[in-house]
Parts: structure tokens; C-alpha cells; sequence
């Protein structure tokens, strides 16, 4: 039994190490930006070890950074940003040559394709889903970048949390790295846009259903109704991430803003006070030119 035992083993770790090249040379030549050779390695890859989990991704990853490159288009007037000038034989300008704005739907769809069926074959595969969100992101498919977050914490919680990583290696803090993550892909919704907020307030509801102490959460779902012009709904939130993290002088903060909107001018400096006591410079000072409009202001 022992020869038979090392002869498993041996084949065993050559096949790991022969995915591991694959990995390596396909790492190589992607950076390298060499479209041709990195199929080829891809395909090989492919024949070797067509289940390997990481295959899906490089083939995502292939597909994705092809799919994200600008698309060059010809015009006839000169457009903002780098552009090549076209001239004729005489040095007349006939067009520009410059980006488009666009990227290749078609290599996007094919990254898509390939990492969807990773997903459903290996569906506890946080990178890989996380992986997704993030191209969607790039290409500004917010709805799409909301529905696979949503889908995600709806598919952990459902699991107990059982996420790994690449080489299937499970997470230290699944939750902690998962909130996280989500909070980063929250701020990447605010930094786009105002439109963006039935996507927030959908992903605060999501987290908040099964973690419903998330301070993050709590202040995003209040943002929301913020800019609803909803001072008392978002006020709820608020107070409730108050009780939880008194010191949060974002939360501080943002209570002291509704407040003053609602023209409640004592709870307004009382909560500005305390994003004084608690927050960085910048809140400080954000706070501090608040007080002096609201107490310039206050009846003698």
C-alpha cells in the first residue's frame, strides 16, 4: 500500500504544481500585455485542469482587463482628453484619433459569462463575486453592482459566513472583511452621485436586516432619507448608531446637521459640540464654522 500511497501523493502535488505554473506564467504574460501568448496559456491551462477554480478567474481577469480598455474612435473635431491629430499628404488635418469613452462590451460579456459560472460552481468564493462587483463598478452598472452585493451578503448569511478566498482559503474575519469591503463599495455609490441613493439605502436595509448594530449601515440608510429631505426618519438611524458608538463623529455630526435643519438650534449645538470633542481637524473645523452660524443666529 505505502508505493501506491507515494505514487498518489506524487501525482497529486504535480498536478497542484502544474496549475501553479499555468498561474505564474499566466501572471506573467497579463502583465506583460500580451493578448496572443496569455489565450494560448489560458487555453493550455484550460485542457490541463478545466475545473480549477482559478482558471475561471484568470479567464475573468483576462476578459475584464481587455473589456476596460478605451475603445479608439476617429473624429472629425477634437474631443477633451489625449487625441491624436490625422494630417494628409498636404498637412491638412482630417480627424483625430482618441478615446471613445466606451469599453468592449464584448470582452466585458465573455469575463462576465466565465465568472457567473465560477460563481455557481463555487459559490463560497468571496473573490470571485467580490471580483465581479468591482468591474461593474468600473463601467458604472450600478444597478447590477447593487443587485451582486445585496446577492452576496444574502448568500453569506444563508452559509453561516463560510467564505474563502483564492486556493478556496477560507477568510480569518468573513464578516469583518465583508462589511468592510461593502462599506468601501457604499462610498465608491456616494462618490458617483445623488442617483445613487435608492442603491445605498437598498444595501443599508440588506446588511441591516442581519446585522442590524452596523453603525456604517445605520449612517448610510440616514443619508439616504438625508437627501430625501426626511430629517425625522433619518434622525432614527442616527440616534439608534449614536447609542451603539457615542464617540462616531460622523454620526455626531450628521444628527447635529439634521437638527439644524429642522431648526431644533439647541440639539443642533449640543451634537455639534460633540463632533468638536470627538472628531478629527477637518470635522472640527466643519463643526466649528456651524456653531458660529447657529449661535449668531440664536434670539438675544
Amino acid at each position: 500500500m505505502k508505493p501506491k500511497l507515494l505514487i498518489l501523493i506524487t501525482l497529486f502535488l504535480s498536478v497542484r504544481s502544474f496549475a501553479q505554473d499555468f498561474r505564474s506564467e499566466f501572471k506573467t504574460l497579463i502583465n506583460k500585455d500580451d493578448t496572443e501568448a496569455t489565450l494560448t496559456i489560458l487555453n493550455k491551462w484550460q485542457k490541463a485542469k478545466p475545473d480549477d477554480p482559478e482558471l475561471y478567474v484568470a479567464f475573468y481577469n483576462f476578459y475584464a482587463k481587455e473589456g476596460l480598455k478605451e475603445a479608439l474612435s476617429m473624429t472629425t473635431t477634437e474631443t477633451e482628453g489625449k487625441s491624436v491629430t490625422i494630417k494628409d499628404k498636404d498637412g491638412k488635418i482630417v480627424g483625430y484619433l482618441g478615446g471613445s469613452g466606451s469599453h468592449n462590451e464584448t470582452y466585458l460579456q465573455k469575463g462576465f459569462n466565465y465568472i457567473d459560472t465560477a460563481i455557481a460552481k463555487f459559490p463560497d468564493r468571496l473573490d470571485m463575486r467580490f471580483g465581479k462587483v468591482y468591474v461593474l463598478g468600473r463601467i458604472g452598472d450600478y444597478a447590477n453592482f447593487t443587485k451582486e452585493i445585496i446577492k452576496t451578503v444574502n448568500y453569506g448569511e444563508s452559509t453561516g459566513l463560510k467564505w474563502t478566498w483564492t486556493d478556496n482559503k477560507p477568510l480569518d474575519d468573513p464578516k469583518g472583511f465583508m462589511l468592510s469591503t461593502i462599506q468601501n463599495y457604499v462610498v465608491q455609490l456616494f462618490n458617483a452621485g445623488d442617483q445613487n441613493m435608492e442603491y445605498i439605502k437598498a444595501i443599508a436595509a440588506t446588511v441591516l436586516n442581519y446585522y442590524p448594530d452596523n453603525v456604517e449601515s445605520l449612517s448610510n440608510l440616514a443619508i439616504s432619507y438625508i437627501s430625501e429631505k426626511n430629517y425625522n426618519k433619518a434622525l432614527d438611524p442616527l440616534l439608534k448608531a449614536e447609542k451603539i458608538n457615542p464617540q462616531d463623529y460622523i454620526v455626531l455630526n450628521n444628527i447635529a446637521y439634521c437638527y439644524s435643519l429642522q431648526g431644533d438650534k439647541p440639539n443642533a449645538i449640543k451634537y455639534y459640540e460633540l463632533t468638536i470633542k470627538y472628531g478629527d481637524e477637518k470635522a472640527k473645523n466643519q463643526a466649528n464654522e456651524k456653531l458660529a452660524e447657529l449661535r449668531s443666529n440664536l434670539n438675544p
